[in-house]
């Protein structure tokens, strides 16, 4: 396996290149950070973000099985999950 395999076989997976995937990812990841923020913020004050948590999780839930992740079943999924938690755990 070459270097370069490790940047782009997971994208390849879900019909994206590394770019694509960059910007997805990075994307999501940063919508959960501030959903995640505005979670804590609703926990001190509860009249704030009062829907903002369950709103995130719906939307990126509903943009992270779209598209050609919709295409891989639950078994194919979790065996890339799988795989790539256990390659990723020997670098």
């Amino acid at each position: 396996m070459s270097p370069l395999d490790a940047f782009t076989r997971h994208p390849a997976a879900v019909g994206e290149t590394y770019g694509e995937h960059f910007v997805f990812a990075t994307g999501v990841g940063g919508r959960m950070v501030l959903a995640g923020l505005a979670c804590m913020l609703h926990g001190i004050f509860p009249f704030l973000f009062e829907r903002t948590g369950s709103r995130a999780i719906l939307d990126l839930h509903s943009q992270v099985t779209a598209g050609a992740r919709a295409k891989l079943t639950a078994p194919e999924a979790a065996a890339t999950i799988q795989a790539t938690i256990i390659r990723s755990a020997y670098f």
